[in-house]
């Protein structure tokens, strides 16, 4: 198992490591799962710890994937608003433009996987928690995506789906993740599970002992699906208190201009998905259980300071030190 640090590739973070390699080795990492940054890809940063590449996402992308000028025009405003955050006209060949791109920069980067987000959710849904699209509707696009991109290439990388509490792939309905999984042609596909994502899917989780027991019992209804978990995105989030307090209904002071009302909700999701180190012994089965490929820290943190602290915290939690 490698076990990595998610770590966004930007300037400014990078100017905060000398040597990653030995940033890498005194958390007890191998390498890094990166986040495109809008940079150009760095090339100082050793090949040895180019393994994971997590693509672009976009949270409320399916209207747009369907040209529903309707729909757009709800949320965004105008067509310009949209066109402008999404760098084109609204249809397929803008996003697919998009996410070829990503990919070119994955192979550049020499990933070993991918990791591609399914799921979607509008800035308002994110407060109401009444949705736009069913599971399936966002399933079965989010596969005609996949199929549309890969194509019949012989890609260098494997790639992995990763799971959200909204809309879409959730891991918690096996008969959605085979419906996912049939769903994509490529041969190298797999998940990527995301422990704090799958805790998120259950509000009236109290402590890290429940998430745990919560992340067994669906471990053990996917039975076989199980073995198409190839790494894990460890962190967890116990938010079911705020999600129960500010969800439900729109806030009285969400901004009108849509950028504005981004903001707004993004900050709203990090209270809900709070990516916070595990500090139980409890993961350490659920990881054994698993036996993840990639093992992967993906926590929050302003700095390399905290990063590498948190990361620490995880470690003890997994035994590690």
């Amino acid at each position: 198992m490698d076990t990595l640090m998610s770590l966004p590739m930007t300037a400014s973070v990078l100017t905060e490591y000398g040597d990653l390699g030995e940033a890498c080795r005194s958390c007890g990492c191998d390498g890094l799962e990166v986040v495109w940054g809008g940079e150009e890809l760095p090339c100082t940063v050793p090949q040895a710890l180019h393994v994971g590449y997590h693509l672009t996402f976009y949270p409320d992308w399916l209207d747009f994937w369907r040209g529903d000028r309707a729909a757009l025009t709800e949320k965004f405003g105008s067509e310009e608003v949209w066109r402008s955050f999404y760098g084109g006209p609204e249809g397929r060949e803008t996003l697919l433009r998009l996410y070829r791109e990503d990919l070119d920069r994955a192979v550049t980067w020499g990933a070993r996987y991918v990791v591609f987000h399914v799921s979607d959710v509008s800035v308002e849904e994110g407060f109401t928690y009444h949705w736009r699209h069913t599971h399936e509707e966002v399933i079965d696009a989010a596969a005609e995506v996949i199929n549309l991109l890969l194509g019949d290439r012989a890609w260098p990388f494997d790639f992995l789906v990763e799971n959200q509490w909204w809309p879409g792939f959730t891991f918690t309905e096996p008969e959605l993740t085979r419906r996912l999984l049939d769903g994509i042609r490529a041969e190298r596909k797999g998940i990527m599970l995301d422990i704090g994502h799958l805790m998120n899917c259950d509000t009236s989780l109290r402590t890290l002992e429940e998430g745990a027991d919560y992340v067994h019992r669906m471990l053990y209804r996917h039975g076989g699906l199980c073995r198409y978990i190839r790494g894990i995105h460890l962190h967890c989030s116990l938010s079911g208190e705020y999600v129960r307090a500010h969800t439900g209904f729109l806030p009285p002071r969400l901004p009108l201009d849509y950028l504005k009302r981004y903001g707004f909700g993004y900050r709203h999701i990090l209270r809900i998905d709070t990516h916070q180190p595990w500090t139980s012994h409890a993961i350490r089965e659920v990881v054994e259980r698993i036996g993840p490929d990639y093992l992967v820290h993906e926590l929050s943190a302003p700095d390399r300071g905290a990063r590498e602290e948190a990361i620490h915290i995880q470690n003890r939690a997994l035994g590690r030190g």
